[in-house]
C-alpha cells in the first residue's frame, strides 16, 4: 500500500502523487475527532481503494479496506463503522446490494456510492435507497477529502445530538425530544403542539418567526414525527442562490441545457421524492420559479432546466418558512398569492426569543453542554451559569433570536476557564459592540524619567512596576470594569488578571472615569481575586 501522502487525481485504474496539494482543513474536526471515526472503502480496484485509504489516513481517520463485494456484506452487517464508501459496480456483488444490507443493520452510517458511470437513474436510485452522497470517477483528492470531511462533520452532530438527547432524557423525566423540553413558554408550546398535530398527515405547512427562532427546528420536528421520516428532508434557502442557480437545483437539468453541464442532474425536488422539501425564505423566490414550483405541487411533475419533456414525477410534502409577513409580500406581488395558500395549509408562527424568556436558561444550559463537550473535552469540567448571569441572559433582547444565543455561549466557551462560575460580566456586548470609554480619555502612561543615580535593578523594578499599574489602569477602565473583556485584550485569563490587580492594589470598581493609582497605593483589592459585587 501506498505511504500516507495527498495525490491529484483519482481514476480507474491510474492515480498520481503530489505532496504540493494541499487538503483543506474542515472546521472543528479536530485530529482526535478525525481518529475517532471510523472509514470503510470498499471497491475492486486495488490503486483507487489505496489511493483513498492514503489520502484519508494522511488526514488522521481510521481506514479499513475491503475489495471483494461478499467480503464487504458480511463485514458491513457485523461491525458498525462511521462512513463507507462503496463501489457501485462490483463483480461479485451490486453495491446497491451492500448499501442496503448496510443501512439495514446500522441505519445511521453515512454511505458515500462511488461510480464511474454516473449516470441519472443509478444515482437517483442510490439516493432513494438512503446513500448520503454520490463521488464520480475521476475525482481529485481534494474533492474526496472535502467530502469526507463534510461526512465527518455530520457524524459529529449526530453524536452530539445523541448525547444531548441522553443526557436532557436523564435530566428531564425521560423525555428525548428536545423540541419539548428546551421550549416550555406558552407560545412556543403552542407552535409544537400545532405541529405535533400535523406532523402526522401529508398537510403542506408555513412557518412565520424571525430569523434564528427555531423555524427550521419546528420543520425538522414535523419530518421526524411524520411518516415519511425514513426518507429525507431536503433543505434549499431560496434566499441564498441567485435566479438561474436556485432553478436547476431545485428542478435539476439535462446534458447540454447550459455551458458547464456535462450530464442531466437530478434537483432537489427529486432527490425529496417520498420525503419532505424545506423551501426555507420562500419569499425571496423569483416569481418566475415561483410559477415553476406551483406547477410541481399541484401536478407532482417535475421538467429539469433545458428539457421540453416530463422528467419526473415526485410525491413530496412541502414546508415553507420565511422571516417576513407573508401577507405583505404577497400584497406587494413579491410572493404569488396561488402559491401562498397552496402551502398555507397550516401556519405555524415561532415567537422570538424575547418573549419567551423562560425558555433562555433552558437553552443557554443546553448550548454551554453541546459546545463545552466539542471544544474542550467531555472530561473537563463543565461551567455553570451564575444567578447574575442568567438573569442578563433573560433581560437582553436577544434581536438575532436562538441563533444569537447560541453564539454567544459558543463564544463564552472558547473562553472560559473550566469550572468557573459564569458571570454577567463574560457575556459578550451585543453585536460584539464595546461601551467603553474612548481610548482618548484614559491618561496615557509617561515613563519616569531615567535617573543614572539610581542602581539599574531597582530602576528597572520601579520603571517595570509603573508600567503595569498604567497598563491595567488603562486597560480595565476601557473595558468599562469587565473582567473577561480586559483579559481577551491582555492575553492573559481571569485569574492572572485577578493576581495582578492584587499586588498593584487595584479595583476594578473605582477604574470607571478614574485616574491612575499610585504602585502600591492604598490597597483597595478585595484581597482574594474574586469578583466584587456590581
Amino acid at each position: 500500500m501506498a505511504g500516507p501522502q495527498p495525490f491529484d487525481r483519482l481514476s480507474r485504474g491510474a492515480s498520481r502523487s503530489s505532496r504540493n496539494t494541499p487538503i483543506p482543513a474542515i472546521a472543528q474536526l479536530t485530529p482526535e475527532l478525525k481518529a475517532s471515526m471510523r472509514i470503510l472503502i470498499v471497491d475492486d480496484e486495488r490503486t483507487l481503494r489505496e489511493s483513498c485509504a492514503s489520502v484519508l489516513q494522511y488526514e488522521g481517520y481510521q481506514v479499513s479496506l475491503c475489495s471483494r463485494g461478499e467480503e464487504g456484506k458480511d463485514l458491513l452487517t457485523r461491525t458498525a463503522f462511521d462512513i463507507v464508501l462503496l463501489d457501485l459496480y462490483m463483480g461479485d456483488v451490486s453495491g446497491m446490494v451492500l448499501l442496503r444490507a448496510c443501512l439495514e443493520a446500522h441505519p445511521g452510517t453515512i454511505v458515500v456510492m462511488i461510480t464511474g458511470n454516473p449516470s441519472l437513474e443509478t444515482s437517483l436510485e442510490a439516493l432513494r435507497a438512503g446513500a448520503w452522497d454520490y463521488l464520480p470517477k475521476p475525482f481529485s483528492a481534494t474533492h474526496l477529502s472535502i467530502l469526507v470531511g463534510r461526512a465527518a462533520h455530520a457524524v459529529m452532530v449526530a453524536r452530539e445530538t445523541h448525547a444531548m438527547h441522553t443526557t436532557f432524557a436523564r435530566e428531564h423525566g425521560g423525555s428525548n425530544d428536545l423540541v419539548r423540553v428546551l421550549g416550555t413558554a406558552p407560545g412556543f408550546r403552542r407552535a409544537v403542539e400545532l405541529a405535533e398535530r400535523v406532523a402526522p398527515t401529508d398537510a403542506s405547512v408555513f412557518i412565520t418567526g424571525e430569523s434564528g427562532s427555531g423555524k427550521e427546528l419546528i420543520a425538522q420536528f414535523i419530518h421526524s414525527h411524520s411518516r415519511r421520516s425514513s426518507r429525507s428532508l431536503v433543505a434549499v434557502n431560496c434566499a441564498a442562490l441567485p435566479e438561474s442557480l436556485l432553478e436547476t437545483e431545485m428542478f435539476g437539468h439535462v446534458k447540454g441545457a447550459f455551458t458547464g453541464a456535462i450530464r442531466d442532474k437530478p434537483g432537489l425536488l427529486e432527490a425529496a421524492n417520498g420525503g419532505t422539501l424545506l423551501l426555507d425564505e420562500l419569499v425571496e423566490m423569483p416569481k418566475s420559479i415561483q410559477a415553476k414550483l406551483l406547477r410541481v405541487i399541484q401536478d407532482g411533475v417535475v421538467r429539469r432546466v433545458g428539457s421540453e419533456n416530463t422528467d419526473a414525477v415526485v410525491n413530496v410534502r412541502f414546508i415553507a418558512a420565511t422571516n417576513r409577513n407573508p401577507e405583505d409580500a404577497v400584497e406587494q406581488q413579491v410572493l404569488r398569492e396561488d402559491l401562498y395558500y397552496r402551502l398555507r395549509v397550516v401556519p405555524i408562527h415561532v415567537p422570538p426569543l424575547r418573549e419567551r424568556p423562560s425558555d433562555i436558561p433552558l437553552l443557554a444550559d443546553f448550548f454551554l453542554t453541546r459546545y463545552w463537550a466539542r471544544h474542550r473535552g467531555a472530561t473537563t469540567p463543565l461551567p455553570r451559569f451564575s444567578e447574575g448571569a442568567v438573569r442578563a441572559l433573560r433581560a437582553r433582547p436577544w434581536k438575532g433570536n436562538v441563533r444569537e444565543l447560541q453564539n454567544v455561549v459558543e463564544h463564552m466557551v472558547v473562553l472560559l476557564e473550566p469550572g468557573a462560575e459564569i458571570v454577567a460580566e463574560d457575556i459578550p456586548a451585543m453585536g460584539n459592540r464595546q461601551v467603553d470609554r474612548p481610548v482618548e480619555e484614559v491618561k496615557a502612561w509617561t515613563p519616569t524619567p531615567v535617573s543614572a543615580d539610581e542602581p539599574y535593578f531597582t530602576l528597572r523594578d520601579r520603571m517595570l512596576a509603573e508600567f503595569e499599574l498604567q497598563y491595567l489602569t488603562q486597560l480595565l477602565t476601557q473595558a468599562g470594569g469587565n473582567m473577561s473583556r480586559a483579559a481577551r485584550v491582555a492575553g492573559v485569563d481571569r485569574t492572572t488578571l485577578y493576581r495582578w490587580m492584587e499586588r498593584l492594589g487595584l479595583d476594578r470598581r473605582v477604574l470607571t472615569g478614574a485616574e491612575p493609582l499610585s504602585a502600591g497605593g492604598n490597597g483597595t483589592g478585595n484581597g482574594n481575586g474574586s469578583e466584587p459585587e456590581s
